[in-house]
């Protein structure tokens, strides 16, 4: 599919501010790749365009019926001033599993990794440089039909947009604080929680901010039916560490099949870690924590690969993880992983793509 480009407004070169006050996700690149799709036509008029508001009909489908996905990768720049993603095929696999669960049109895979290569290429002096820094993208696809009648839509519209960002941990790779959340539950099988749609975020907030106000940074979710068995943990899949072994919840339809959990497990087999993907019930595993078989916990995801967890708060009663610091099997996949990412260690899986 060709991919039109179209002409900046005329104004001065773009700069990106002090690496330190980058956030997540608050500043945004001059351009965005934009697609469109109707039941006639499929998909046409691939364009990379300036970046700037969207306009919809207030009937548009997405904002009644929550008909959308997205997903959520970086591109890193290299010290030889290579722009490099990670592992981008994965992401379009995924971004595809979701919109057949939302009735959505596929996303060809051509569309989705050139047209992220060659908007990567165009904004490539927006990628920061600092250690930790990266430039996120954020394809996404929703409905926009402009019609109350509830089926799927029958026009989508596809975008990417690129947002430089800062360090995660900027006050230093550090354990955070989880509450197990017995009440509110995420998503159940046969639900949509295996799906990157927006609806499963907006059902995990006021889970959120309860756990907030309970001292607590995130939320660590329970199966919705029985209330019992580990999930994930916030936007990010969970694995402890027990006896060396790596253990994490096996895959299901309620929660999300990451790029960064795969990529964890199999980093562990190629550095002599066992791990095994096994259901583990909260009660065990509290009790595993008190008798000091389960030493390390730790998150997975994209925005901060590996987040090590010190506390699991349940029932009014905090937990400690370990010691409550940063345990050596999680520094040294934290470590191994960013190193791949960042061309500081060898990729022996040919996971990074350089973009042309």
């Amino acid at each position: 599919m060709e991919i039109r480009i179209e002409p900046l407004p005329a104004r001065g070169p773009a700069s990106l501010p002090d690496p330190a006050k980058l956030g997540f996700g608050q500043l945004f690149t001059a351009r965005m790749l934009t697609a469109d799709w109707d039941e006639g036509r499929g998909w046409h008029d691939a364009r990379i365009e300036p970046y700037g508001p969207i306009s919809l009909d207030p009937a548009a489908k997405v904002f009644h019926y929550g008909q959308e996905i997205f997903e959520g990768l970086k591109a890193y720049r290299w010290r030889d001033g290579a722009a490099m993603l990670f592992r981008p095929e994965m992401n379009a696999a995924r971004f595809n599993r979701s919109a057949v669960r939302l009735a959505l049109p596929p996303v060809p895979e051509e569309l989705f990794l050139r047209g992220i290569e060659e908007l990567v290429r165009l904004e490539r002096d927006w990628i920061p440089g600092a250690p930790g820094t990266s430039l996120y993208i954020r394809p996404t696809l929703i409905a926009v039909e402009p019609t109350l009648g509830v089926r799927p839509s029958a026009r989508c519209r596809y975008f990417v947009i690129l947002s430089p960002s800062g360090a995660y941990y900027a006050a230093g790779f550090t354990p955070v604080r989880i509450l197990v959340e017995d009440h509110y539950v995420r998503a159940v099988p046969g639900g949509t929680g295996s799906a990157k749609t927006g609806g499963n975020y907006a059902a995990s907030l006021a889970a959120g901010l309860k756990a907030k106000e309970l001292g607590y940074e995130q939320v660590l979710w329970l199966d919705g039916i029985e209330r019992r068995w580990v999930e994930e943990v916030g936007a990010m899949n969970i694995f402890f560490v027990a006896g060396g072994r790596l253990v994490t919840p096996p895959l299901s339809d309620s929660f999300l099949a990451g790029v960064t959990r795969d990529s964890v497990l199999r980093l562990a087999g190629h550095l002599g870690i066992p791990a095994e993907e096994r259901p583990v019930a909260i009660d065990g595993l509290l009790a595993d924590l008190r008798a000091g078989r389960v030493t390390e916990a730790f998150g997975t995801g994209t925005a901060a690969v590996v987040s090590p967890v010190g506390v699991l708060g349940y029932r009014g009663e905090a937990h400690p993880v370990g010691d409550g610091g940063v345990g050596p099997v999680t520094q040294r996949l934290y470590d191994t992983l960013t190193g791949i990412q960042y061309g500081a260690v060898p990729d022996p899986f040919g996971w990074m793509r350089r973009v042309a």
